[in-house]
């Protein structure tokens, strides 16, 4: 089967009342509760895409060794997945297409050989091209292959790698783009999925000053609409004055459900905490002589009345700043430095986001190439969080934790003992005995 990413498109989907859909898409930017401010405005959404991005090459290199082996649950690749389906509610479920179904056999990448190194070479094709023409090239061969159980869904995989070429897919962003366009897509086929992906282009191309070259707006918005949240204009052949202003009443008093309200204020809350934690560290690396480092997008967070950066340093050394995971590095979420530039300890803080992705960052800058960095390395969580931390470090794909000793400081030892901390003076000794080794 030879694939066409526009023999499927529909013909009518710029045939809307754009004027509609731009007061829709002005109304979706100014919700709180909506996937544009709870999501794709959220700092930790683009955080986690380089973790994401080294977990496929993980995910690849150990197929095209074969050593991923033939089940799902503990691999590489149930880590990224992982790590993908906790960017809240636009990819809650991306896991459920690569759970392995023993009595349909799907998705056939586990126990075929063959497939298994189709899925990888995709992967890998689409990690390092940096086309258009590219991406779809590789999207076609693996699509041609036809493997039983592995459909579009690995498109949020490649969002993560070319998220301006490939645009999330889920069933929600599928009934929004049907409701908004008057479309038919159907899910589960690469060829429908390709015929989704140039309308949706072209609908960002027309509402581009409301939306963004990154995809992931343009599919937040067809996620609201395809959970209910807003209904989306009538279709020109309904577009009555009388469905208009229904339409217009309607959009006016949309109000977000309980259970999304209750979901947007629990993740301000979370954002509180997180940078609640990121201050105590600030404070403490400071009482103990140290400079302190904020990461880059967590600089302007509020923090007792001023920004959480002041009084922290304005760029990395460059010894750091200059290297190959020098971006990485500028998002570790607290760096204790001495004042040659050598990095003492460093903090991720994972509240509620990906432990996998702080880990990551933590390898990055133990390769960074300075010897000491890897003895300093800490992951800073909730209490409850202890034995999610330790299964995540059990993970084959983090072998490489135990040599780098990264250890777990809980909330409550660090609450309880701040003010000790600080009266002790120079040294990371009070920190070392509050933390646990994780091997």
């Amino acid at each position: 089967m030879t694939l066409s990413a526009s023999s499927a498109a529909p013909s009518g989907v710029l045939k809307l009342d754009h004027e509609a859909v731009d007061a829709l898409i002005r109304r979706w930017r100014d919700d709180p509760g909506g996937t544009y401010r709870s999501w794709f405005l959220w700092e930790e959404r683009t955080k986690n895409f380089r973790s994401i991005r080294r977990g496929i090459e993980q995910v690849v290199r150990e197929m095209e060794a074969d050593t991923f082996g033939v089940a799902y649950k503990g691999s590489s690749l149930e880590t990224v997945v992982g790590s993908i389906a906790e960017q809240r509610q636009m990819f809650k479920g991306a896991d459920h297409a690569f759970l392995w179904k023993p009595k349909l056999r799907i998705p056939d990448i586990y126990e075929d050989r063959e497939n298994q190194l189709a899925f990888a070479r995709m992967l890998e094709a689409c990690r390092c091209c940096n086309t258009e023409e590219q991406v779809l090239t590789a999207i076609r061969t693996l699509a041609e292959r036809g493997i039983k159980g592995l459909g579009p869904a690995a498109a949020n995989l490649l969002y993560f790698l070319h998220p301006t070429i490939a645009p999330p897919f889920n069933t929600a962003i599928v009934n929004g783009y049907n409701a908004l366009t008057g479309a038919k897509v159907k899910l589960g086929k690469w060829d429908q999925y390709l015929a989704m992906r140039e309308g949706i282009l072209a609908l960002n191309a027309a509402h581009r000053n409301l939306l963004s070259n990154d995809l992931g707006a343009v599919a937040g918005l067809l996620f609201d609409l395809g959970t209910g949240r807003y209904a989306p204009p009538p279709l020109s052949a309904d577009a009555t004055a009388e469905a208009r202003a229904a339409w217009e009443a309607d959009l006016a008093q949309v109000r977000a459900d309980a259970k999304v309200e209750k979901a947007r204020a629990q993740a301000e809350r979370e954002d509180v905490t997180h940078t609640e934690v990121q201050g105590w560290l600030r404070d403490l690396g400071r009482a103990l002589g140290f400079h302190v480092w904020i990461a880059a997008n967590d600089r302007n967070r509020q923090y007792q009345g001023a920004r959480l950066a002041d009084g922290c340093l304005i760029k990395l050394p460059a010894t750091l700043a200059e290297g190959p995971a020098g971006e990485a590095i500028s998002l570790i979420d607290v760096l204790w430095l001495e004042p040659e530039g050598k990095v003492a300890a460093a903090f991720e803080v994972e509240h509620t986001t990906s432990i996998y992705s702080g880990i990551v960052r933590m390898l990055d800058l133990a390769l960074s190439g300075d010897p000491d960095a890897a003895h300093g390395m800490y992951l800073v969580a909730p209490d409850a969080r202890e034995d999610e931390v330790r299964a995540q470090i059990r993970r084959p794909a983090f072998s490489r934790v135990a040599d780098l000793r990264v250890r777990y400081l809980p909330y409550g030892e660090l609450r309880a003992n701040r003010e000790a901390i600080m009266r002790f003076g120079r040294g990371l000794h009070p920190i070392e005995a509050l933390a646990r080794d994780l091997g």
